[in-house]
């Protein structure tokens, strides 16, 4: 080959190389601006190698995604549920699903209807605004966004209940038919459980405000009584706070009657009392035999059987050798029930009754002399109902008939810190 044919031949191939070379460099961003631009956006680690602001070396972490709350959009991934980043870290890195699926349900317990939303769980939908149409035409709201719409004063008969269109969930496409029933019936309410709160839920100062006027003649004696035919016993609740039951036994006591729960007087809300479980579950090991009792701030028959269903629900499991009673008394002047007329009362406490007494326990009542003379109508209850009589005295005036006597309210008795009211029995339980 000629000599400047090859000197040209290695010229051209030298220039290829060469602009190969910048062209790749160029691409990757080591010539001009590009380079500064980038280079004021990270530090340099010791090591040189590129770290990020929060001082993690660039790439590798690789598990940065998990914190990353732009990594993943909330999108669809069939069967009607959703992909969420928030839940992320619980599928190792893969996104959980969620459901987004809404069920309805409704139940009836006069001329009402109380229509639930819920999850495929059957949990209730909550921070949610919800609206139905009842019948095709009347539209109600969801105002308080607990998953609940009550609705009442229908005329019965069969409806057509359908949950609205609401963003980003899967509504069902047909309407659910209801029936709302002409006359109550005094039936445990099976689904009452999502009613039931906590003191956590409420403001238990002013809801729980329960003032027995007994108290207000005498607070009655400190003695253990000890009555041929009669076996002593107490009653306690939250106010009497931890009790050592095995104490209690060895005091004597022959029974005792626990506050389930109450409702309260300004909300209107059922709330379960905070040391209830503790004290049916402490008493039963200790082998005192129980009863309970729930105080009443309703003001009709459906939420006498609200409460009544409450109490069932929470009992469920239990033993009860005494009955479940209701406790009719007033709540400071201002509560929701305290001006009620004495035929509202006392088909209240009648309703409570004959809904406890429908599941096969046994049911009472509990007021005060003053309240059984003055403010309820006893020929409205039947020979089933066990009066509990609160009369703070050496031995009660009250004319008419009982079979539990609450003497007093400043009983001491081993195994409880403070004052306690004391009661005899002369039920039969055996």
């Amino acid at each position: 080959m000629d000599s400047k044919v090859l000197i040209k031949a290695l010229l051209a191939v030298t220039l290829f190389v060469v602009t190969i070379f910048i062209a790749i460099l160029s691409m990757n961003g080591y010539l001009g601006s590009k380079k500064k631009q980038a280079a004021s956006s990270v530090t340099v680690a010791s090591d040189e190698e590129v770290a990020e602001k929060d001082g993690k070396i660039k790439g590798s972490d690789l598990n940065a995604w998990k914190y990353d709350e732009t990594f993943f959009d909330e999108h669809l991934v069939g069967d009607g549920k959703y992909q969420n980043a928030e839940s992320s870290d619980q599928g190792e890195g893969e996104g959980s699903e969620v459901d987004r699926s809404l069920a309805v349900s409704a139940s009836s317990v006069e001329k009402d209807l109380r229509v639930k939303i819920m999850d495929s769980s059957g949990s209730l939908v909550k921070g949610q605004f919800f609206s139905i149409m009842v019948g095709g035409t009347a539209e109600y709201k969801d105002e308080d966004r607990d998953g609940i719409i009550y609705v009442e004063g229908l005329t019965p008969g069969d409806y057509e209940v359908k949950l609205a269109a609401v963003d980003g969930f899967d509504v069902p496409t047909q309407p659910l038919i209801c029936t709302v029933k002409a006359k109550l019936e005094y039936k445990e309410i099976a689904d009452i459980s999502y009613l039931i709160k906590t003191e956590a839920d409420i403001d238990a100062v002013k809801e729980d405000t329960g003032e027995n006027d007994a108290a207000s003649e005498s607070a009655g004696t400190d003695a253990v009584k000890n009555e041929e035919n009669a076996k002593f016993g107490i009653d306690v609740s939250k106010y009497n706070k931890e009790i050592d039951w095995n104490a209690v036994k060895d005091s004597g006591v022959k029974f005792a009657i626990i506050r389930c729960g109450y409702r309260g007087s300004k909300s209107g809300s059922i709330v379960v009392d905070p040391y209830f479980n503790a004290n049916i579950e402490g008493a039963t090991a200790a082998g005192i035999p129980v009863g309970v009792y729930f105080f009443t701030q309703a003001v009709n028959q459906v939420e006498a059987v609200e409460e009544a269903s409450a109490v069932l629900s929470l009992i469920g499991g239990y033993e009860l050798k005494y009955p479940v009673f209701i406790d009719t008394e007033g709540a400071g002047g201002e509560g929701r029930a305290d001006n009620l007329d004495v035929q509202t009362r006392s088909a209240i406490c009648e309703a409570f009754c004959e809904t406890i007494r429908s599941s096969g326990q046994k049911s009472g009542i509990y007021a005060s002399r003053n309240w059984f003379n003055n403010r309820l109508d006893i020929t409205k209850f039947t020979d089933s109902d066990v009066i509990w009589l609160a009369e703070y005295a050496d031995a009660p005036s009250y004319g008419g008939k009982y079979s539990i006597w609450q003497y007093s309210s400043a009983g001491r008795i081993n195994g409880i810190e403070g004052r306690v009211d004391m009661n005899l029995s002369y039920l039969k339980t055996d």
